[in-house]
């Protein structure tokens, strides 16, 4: 493996590496947890006291975006975008290696799009891209405020004026919205399954993406630190976000969090999805989903949260959402032994797997994806995974005949101020910029 893509597993998948609580418990016991949060910087290397990385404040002024209840309804769309303009990529970018996932139940069986069942489709042979969010700054001056997790928020998390001006260019330029089992079908040949490469056809002009969220299980150390709380339904059955503001007041709110806000831009945008894809959750376990605490079945919560977890995630996969697993403890599947890995998969099939319903995908935590000659890939491929995520520089698909792997793009601070020029042909990242993230670095 290269030392540019160690680097990327090591800094891409999340607030795990660097803040309290989201590596999750060492559930065994045992000694081979990933490495504690501090020990850990977003290049891999250990960081030294004092340390720090330079920023340059942003001349712009963020956009205002209200979090109040009822800011913006359902029904007034999302964030507004320009039309796609004469400079958009093509459709066709060579040099990408083609590579693939897997999946049970066809994607037939999702909400559909009479607009995309209209369209004339053509055949698409480009890369596929997918990116992966976690949940948005909902409250900047929380997640700003120079306390030990600033510098992880600005990191490894976007803010919601960030996350509206990357889905406007991503329509902008072309691209739209597939679930993931497009790029796949099962054949069974002398009775064994195969996974092979389905041809996917798009509206012409259009390219495929997708975009999963990591981690929203909405954390106790996210909850103080500028996320908001759990994903909640309005008395029309549309999600929204519920969150307590920083001065304490109760909110339920449609644009400070990714699903509101895309479900909102696809009503008003209808060409950004295909055939009603949204995007795909990846959900650990060990503080339960969703801002929904079902991990102690003793609590005497248990039954109402569960209960109303249940809504939310029959809704989401309504309105074409989509689950991944990201193991229970959010612990790293290369690092641990292969009895921590199994006993990690079993308890999220105990206890997630019953919400939100078998899943064929499943998100490396931190990226540290398995070996494919390995026992611990054999194990997650016969425990129904035949989609492996990790993250990587490029978009990457590949297919082994039993398994897809596929890699992800991480869009957050450190993608936003480092790699602005491998994500130029989807958005401007210095368009993108809120001067919110330089909130402290400013302060005296």
């Amino acid at each position: 493996m290269s030392k540019g893509r160690q680097t990327l597993l090591a800094c891409a998948l999340v607030p795990a590496l660097l803040l309290p609580g989201c590596a999750g418990p060492n559930l065994q016991g045992r000694d081979d947890s990933p490495l504690p949060a501090a020990n850990v910087s977003p290049g891999g290397q250990t960081p030294q006291a004092g340390d720090s990385q330079e920023r340059q404040p942003d001349a712009k002024q963020p956009d205002a975006h209200p979090t109040e209840t009822g800011a913006r309804k359902p029904d007034e769309g999302g964030p507004q975008a320009d039309q796609p303009h004469a400079g958009s990529p093509t459709t066709d970018q060579p040099g990408t290696e083609s590579r693939q996932p897997g999946e049970t139940g066809p994607a037939s069986d999702r909400p559909g799009s009479a607009a995309a069942d209209t369209q004339e489709l053509a055949v698409y042979r480009g890369p596929v891209e997918h990116i992966f969010f976690h949940p948005l700054i909902a409250y900047p001056t929380l997640a700003f405020d120079g306390d030990a997790m600033d510098k992880g928020y600005r990191d490894w998390f976007v803010t919601v004026p960030e996350f509206e001006r990357i889905v406007e260019s991503l329509y902008r330029n072309q691209y739209i919205l597939i679930d993931i089992r497009d790029l796949y079908e099962e054949r069974v040949e002398n009775g064994r399954r195969h996974l092979v490469k389905k041809e996917l056809r798009l509206p012409k002009n259009k390219k495929p993406l997708i975009i999963s969220i990591d981690d929203m299980n909405y954390y106790d150390y996210m909850r103080k630190n500028g996320n908001v709380h759990k994903l909640v339904l309005d008395g029309d059955g549309n999600v929204a976000a519920y969150s307590r503001t920083p001065e304490g007041n109760e909110s339920i709110a449609y644009n400070n969090e990714i699903v509101p806000i895309l479900d909102a831009f696809v009503r008003a945008h209808p060409d950004f999805s295909f055939r009603g894809a949204k995007g795909m959750i990846a959900l650990t376990g060990y503080e339960g989903v969703l801002g929904y605490r079902t991990q102690d079945a003793a609590s005497p919560h248990y039954e109402s949260e569960k209960r109303e977890a249940l809504k939310v995630i029959a809704r989401l996969k309504e309105t074409g959402w989509s689950f991944a697993s990201h193991g229970y403890g959010h612990r790293d599947a290369q690092r641990i032994s292969y009895n921590s890995l199994v006993e990690d998969t079993l308890r999220w099939k105990r206890e997630v797997e019953p919400l939100t319903g078998p899943t064929p995908v499943y998100v490396y935590p931190y990226g540290s994806r398995v070996e494919t000659n390995s026992d611990k890939y054999a194990f997650l491929v016969r425990s129904g995974f035949a989609v492996l995520c990790g993250v990587g520089p490029a978009p990457y698909l590949k297919y082994t005949g039993e398994a897809v792997m596929m890699d992800r793009r991480h869009i957050d601070g450190i993608a936003l101020e480092q790699q602005g020029e491998r994500l130029a042909h989807m958005f401007d990242s210095r368009q993108v910029i809120d001067a919110e993230r330089y909130r402290t670095a400013a302060k005296p």
